[in-house]
């Protein structure tokens, strides 16, 4: 009689266990035991078919059902066959493979080698232009699908066939050891197909070097250093294999007015001692094109701030606009008239500290420095 070891217990886990922890258990004793690090040892061959045995059953969820229901019996008198009947002389690359494959062919059956590389772009906008958004065309060189050969790098009616070397999937596998190495094929370099006759104009490759006009959208409120993605439009991937994408580098040029701050628009107003004094309004051109009036309190200081709300950037893929800060500069004449220095003159035999905060500030620290 048979005495069969219990799957579970053989692979130290729970019988609730995941497929995950059953995949990671199994892949950690396997790689333990294995022959070939064993020098041959028959009790560990032994031991690793029995692993693989324990695995191909817990691994189908079928078989793992009628295995925790039956038990050994489910596989016995042509239950579901023999569950390790198939994968006991299984050598370990299938093995390697069916663990790791996941891996290794994550970015699906053939990855070709020669797709499109990436381009970039540095495009340059006024504040207006970032402020509305712009529909820009650009011109740029680029690889392109060749038009003799419609991108597939044959002459005339010649195809391209499958490579015999890699059956088209463009990767040939080779085990070392206990390692299963995965590289690009030697016949086709990764491409999956072979060209028996080139195409002249592009050598085979597929694509050619052009110049072409691209029409963009810019979106409102893009900033200095806002990158647009635009997929599929960069350069042409060898023999049909898929194209790269396309950069935009927003770059803003300095505005005569404004200063950006994020959505935040600064700008610096001159206003007349007058003004600031006595109190009054300046117009400033806005950044949409209208005159925003701004009401200038009496007594501000140079160098005070007013915010305007809903007057600055538009907001990038949203709604709404930010903020418009004036930053009040108080100037004062150089050139005056004879009326106007006599003014002045009288106004200064009237100022006095009580009038005048700054003043009586002043005059106060002097008093105290002199005791």
């Amino acid at each position: 009689m048979t005495v069969h070891t219990d799957y579970y217990e053989l692979l130290g886990v729970q019988r609730g266990a995941d497929e995950r922890t059953i995949k990671a258990a199994f892949r950690r004793l396997a790689m333990e035991c294995h022959p070939d690090r064993h020098g041959g040892c028959a009790e560990q061959e032994a031991k690793f078919k029995q692993l693989n045995e324990a695995y191909d059953c817990l691994k189908d969820p079928q078989k793992r059902a009628a295995y925790d229901r039956f038990g050994h019996a489910a596989f016995q008198n042509g239950g579901f066959g023999n569950a390790g009947g198939g994968a006991a002389g299984a050598d370990f690359s299938d093995i390697f493979s069916s663990i790791f494959g996941e891996f290794m062919d994550r970015g699906g059956a053939r990855q070709s080698a020669a797709r499109g590389a990436d381009l970039r772009y540095d495009l340059e906008l006024t504040l207006e232009e970032s402020f509305l958004g712009k529909s820009a065309t650009i011109d740029i060189e680029t690889m392109a699908p060749c038009e003799p050969c419609e991108g597939d790098g044959a002459r005339g009616t010649s195809v391209p066939e499958r490579c015999p070397t890699c059956g088209g999937a463009g990767k040939v596998r080779a085990q070392q050891g206990f390692f299963v190495v995965e590289r690009a094929c030697p016949t086709c370099y990764g491409h999956g197909v072979t060209i028996a006759d080139p195409c002249p104009v592009c050598q085979g490759e597929g694509r050619s070097l052009k110049r072409r006009k691209l029409t963009i959208q810019v979106p409102a409120g893009v900033d200095e250093g806002t990158r647009i993605r635009v997929t599929g439009e960069g350069e042409a991937g060898v023999r049909g294999a898929p194209a790269g994408d396309l950069y935009l580098f927003v770059h803003l040029k300095r505005h005569a007015i404004y200063e950006r701050e994020g959505t935040t628009l600064v700008a610096e107003c001159p206003v007349s001692f007058t003004t600031a004094a006595l109190g009054g309004t300046i117009t400033v051109p806005g950044i949409d094109g209208e005159a925003i009036e701004v009401k200038i309190p009496a007594g501000i200081q140079s160098g005070e701030t007013l915010r305007l709300r809903g007057r600055g950037m538009a907001v990038l893929n949203g709604r709404g606009r930010g903020d418009m800060v004036t930053r009040v500069l108080v100037e004062t004449p150089t050139r005056l008239s004879a009326k106007q220095k006599e003014l002045l003159a009288q106004f200064r035999e009237t100022e006095t500290g009580e009038e005048c905060p700054a003043t009586k500030s002043f005059f106060s620290r002097i008093k105290d420095a002199l005791g």
